[in-house]
């Protein structure tokens, strides 16, 4: 389960951004993981929230989105999306490809909770 080192990365990133505002908590994470990346969601959520039990990352929810598998023909210039383990262009069945994407493994945003009254009308 290699989702736990995963996570425990993803924390200490999200703990580094979160360090200007002192005092904040992260209330949400937004993540792409690619197809291809190995990486399964449910496990990534599951040691996400354990590893971050107690500190400013606590409860947060893990908002992730897969991305396919897109591979570009290099006969043809088709980008196509792959969900079977052939990998030939279904424009004219060139076998050389490239991949496009999905093996991202990429933090997209996050949002975090400062504390900060000024924004809803108060001093």
């Amino acid at each position: 389960m290699h989702e736990l080192a995963i996570a425990q990365s993803l924390l200490e990133i999200v703990e580094q951004e979160a360090l200007p505002y002192s005092g904040a908590r992260v209330t949400r994470v937004k993540l792409l993981i690619g197809k291809l990346s190995g990486v399964v969601p449910d496990a990534l959520r599951f040691a996400f929230e354990v590893i971050s039990q107690g500190g400013i990352a606590e409860g947060a929810s893990l908002d992730i989105q897969e991305v396919p598998l897109r591979l570009r023909c290099h006969q043809c210039g088709e980008v196509f999306v792959v969900d079977d383990p052939f990998m030939t262009c279904p424009r004219c069945e060139g076998p050389e490809v490239e991949m496009v994407s999905g093996r991202e493994l990429e933090i997209r945003s996050m949002e975090i909770d400062d504390g900060d009254q000024a924004g809803q009308g108060h001093p």
